[in-house]
């Protein structure tokens, strides 16, 4: 039977104590195909005092223990790989390839990256007399985006239960599906009950109370800045930590001596890579301002490239995005860029050509963009990419760096010594040179208002950690 119902608390499926639902809306339909269980604070209080009775016994648990439990968590995952694919898609929008390809491996890359983490681990080592030891925090309240659910379900599951904490988990309600069959593959593993708690809900009615809560030792939060700051305020009376990954607004700097078609063409698909819908994409791509047209040109035939369609089709690239809300958000941010006088080099407002319902986005290019345009300041978070001159190597730097965020930047050149001066420019979290491989290993997370706290591998773990000095443990 279906859970999508029912919450996940100590153990068990268990009903709302107050019920009431919200559809789940398919987006590249429009129509609603399933509904939730919205959660309320008795629902809250209960899965709390769940993970907190577990924290006693499970905190005690040895690094060898969790390991196994680790592993025989990604076995399940690994085994209903195709259904978290499906249920992405299908939430979310996600062409089924990438659902396949990248949200549903992202989780399985975070779960093995953790473990090797934990593998290594030392919490504890000696300094002169005094045994410096790392804890598990206690209770902590993970609320996650719609934009990756798994990716970002599993880079605070994963390592807070590495470290020994209990968790209860809120999921955006706009793509909960995933979520839900993630409790299933905790409950198949065998998670001690009480360990790992599902309550699906809105920020407000769940989110905002599970910060608050005086028996929640720590908020892992990410989504947008507002949003943030709200977690941030509402948990600063019980004194919690708080950890976050918020917003972005990454700039791309092209530098001269860069593979020049390449370096645009990997651009454009960076930053329409999930429908535009990543933190961390690269929307303000900036290039030498004797080459502005060049660039354009480019761009324009990578963006046009793009196949946009049914998100079941196996050869869809971009799917739509997520929500109406977002919908109408993008599409009047376009506006906003031809109204204030960005050149619009291709795509623009409305569906594609065909596409008569669905959330979908023409792929957009806005060229002539100037740093004080409202495009290349605020997150649009969907396929619009802003192309952005500089004079030289001082200004593509100080460009990047005039804004709010600080999530990711960067840097194209054929010379790794000069991308490497420039990348130590950057004042963001992550930097990414001459586009590698994803490093699940690599700390991840913000500077500015892009958040605090890093994720990924050992970094995870770090967070979900308190540090005890035991002083004349070696007298």
């Amino acid at each position: 039977m279906s859970n999508h119902l029912n919450f996940y608390i100590d153990g068990k499926w268990v009903s709302p104590v107050v019920p009431a639902t919200l559809d789940v809306i398919d987006p590249s339909t429009e129509e609603a195909y399933t509904a939730i269980s919205l959660g309320a604070k008795a629902d809250v209080d209960k899965a709390v005092a769940a993970a907190r009775a577990a924290f006693v016994s499970f905190s005690q648990t040895t690094q060898k223990e969790r390991l196994a439990l680790l592993n025989k968590i990604l076995e399940v995952y690994n085994r209903r790989y195709e259904d978290v694919a499906q249920a992405i898609s299908q939430e979310m929008g996600a062409p089924i390839t990438w659902a396949r390809e990248a949200q549903a491996a992202a989780g399985q890359a975070h779960m093995e990256s953790t473990i090797k983490a934990l593998e290594d681990y030392e919490f504890g080592h000696l300094r002169g007399s005094t045994m410096v030891v790392k804890e598990p925090i206690g209770v902590c309240a993970l609320i996650t985006p719609w934009n990756w659910p798994l990716n970002q379900i599993v880079c605070k599951v994963a390592p807070a239960i590495a470290a020994g904490c209990t968790v209860v988990l809120k999921p955006s309600e706009i793509a909960p599906i995933s979520g839900i069959v993630f409790a299933e593959i905790m409950d198949e593993a065998g998670v001690p009950k009480g360990v790992f708690n599902l309550v699906n809900g809105t920020g407000p009615d769940v989110g905002q109370v599970m910060a608050e809560h005086p028996d929640v030792d720590m908020v892992s939060f990410t989504g947008s800045t507002r949003a943030g700051i709200i977690v941030a305020k509402a948990a600063a009376d019980t004194v919690k930590r708080v950890a976050q990954e918020l917003g972005g607004k990454s700039a791309n700097i092209i530098l001269p001596d860069a593979d020049f078609a390449h370096a645009v063409r990997e651009g454009v698909n960076g930053c329409f890579g999930n429908s535009g819908q990543s933190c961390d994409a690269p929307t303000r791509m900036l290039v030498p301002v004797d080459r502005h047209d060049e660039a354009l040109a480019v761009a324009k035939e990578a963006a046009e490239a793009h196949r946009v369609g049914n998100p079941t089709s196996e050869d869809t690239q971009l799917g739509p995005v997520v929500s109406q809300l977002q919908y109408d958000k993008i599409q009047r941010l376009i506006e906003t860029g031809i109204s204030e006088g960005a050149t619009l080099v291709t795509g623009g407002p409305g569906r594609p050509e065909g596409l008569n319902r669905g959330y979908y986005i023409r792929p957009t290019v806005f060229g002539h963009v100037t740093p004080d345009m409202t495009i290349a300041r605020e997150e649009i978070f969907g396929p619009v990419l802003s192309v952005i001159s500089y004079e030289d190597e001082d200004e593509a730097v100080r460009i990047a760096n005039d804004t709010v965020y600080g999530l990711a930047a960067y840097i194209q050149s054929e010379n790794l010594e000069r991308a490497r001066r420039v990348a130590g420019k950057m004042r963001a979290g992550s930097v990414y040179l001459n586009y590698p491989a994803w490093d699940t290993h690599a700390p991840f997370g913000g500077y500015k208002q892009s958040g605090n706290g890093r994720e990924y591998a050992d970094w995870g773990i770090h967070d979900f950690l308190e540090i005890k000095g035991i002083v004349g443990y070696g007298a």
